[in-house]
């Protein structure tokens, strides 16, 4: 049977703030003498451009199909918030490239699987097309899990505070973290309202989870081989990874396990995960959104 929203959920207004970010004083290593967890983090920068201007193309695409005008608006209140996203780290790409890492040949392979693999089908007759669509959003549902999961990390990493992080970078990733936290119900109930059938979300965790992991570990290495300081001496490894979670660097691979777990339960919701209020009050704090909104 189709699911309704929680009731917390619907008065949800997603407002795109367009905020700016000065990246002129940003080390390579912006959390100081820790290469692995910042080029670990540094991933979300090589993903996420072409990884959410795809987003945007699949909701345009699903606005014809959505006959809920309360989630009309959610969902163009989104493609406005996942736009500022991909400007803004694309810019932290720009940065990279002119302090010697060039990111452009992870990237373009990133672009050529969005585009062309996940992409839109255009030979596709009308119903294989509204089936590719709804295919495409659970997908995304599945993605947005677990950018909601790491949106939630960010705003509760005081690791990253303790290792005196680069305070710009933590506001772009908490700031982005609380819009995913804020947003984090629409892509979900974009899909339960297309197909509310349980075999849809599983279908996009099983392609989106497994397809996100290959990713971030392919990325990791890449940075690590291009960073021009390092000249190869760090490999990456499980182990590694574990002992900077440990730290509060990054987030533990079991949580993330076990996020993903969540996701498959008949009765979740996103609403489940993270807190709305504490996404707000961040927002209202932020340098850079308390200047979008000046």
């Amino acid at each position: 049977m189709p699911r309704t929203a929680p009731e917390v959920h619907a008065d949800l207004v997603l407002e795109p703030r367009d905020v700016r970010f000065d990246w002129s004083a940003l080390p390579l290593h912006w959390i100081p003498d820790e290469p692995f967890a910042t080029h670990t983090i540094n991933v979300l920068h090589l993903l996420l451009p072409e990884g959410e201007r795809w987003f945007i193309k699949v909701f345009k695409d699903a606005l014809p199909l959505i006959t809920d005008e309360q989630l009309r608006e959610e969902v163009l209140g989104f493609i406005g918030q996942e736009s500022i996203h991909a400007e803004a780290h694309q810019e932290v790409l720009d940065h990279l490239l002119a302090q010697g890492l060039d990111p452009r040949p992870y990237v373009r392979q990133i672009a050529w699987l969005f585009q062309r693999v996940l992409g839109e089908k255009p030979q596709l007759g009308p119903r294989q097309r509204r089936e590719n669509i709804i295919e495409r959003v659970a997908f995304v549902a599945a993605i947005e899990h677990f950018t909601a999961f790491l949106g939630n990390w960010a705003l509760n990493s005081p690791g990253l505070d303790r290792a005196q992080a680069d305070p710009t970078m933590l506001d772009l990733l908490r700031w982005h973290g609380a819009e995913e936290v804020e947003h984090r119900s629409v892509a979900f109930d974009l899909m339960t309202h297309l197909d509310p059938g349980y075999l849809r979300r599983i279908r996009g965790m099983a392609v989106s989870g497994p397809l996100l992991v290959h990713l971030w570990v392919r990325g990791v290495r890449f940075l690590l081989a291009a960073d021009p300081t390092l000249e190869g001496r760090i490999v990456p490894s499980w182990r590694k990874a574990l002992d900077v979670s440990r730290r509060g660097l990054l987030p533990e691979p079991m949580q993330s396990l076990r996020s993903g777990l969540r996701y498959l339960r008949r009765g979740y919701h996103p609403t489940q995960e993270g807190s709305s209020a504490q996404a707000l009050s961040y927002l209202a704090t932020s340098p850079a959104a308390r200047a979008a909104a000046r």
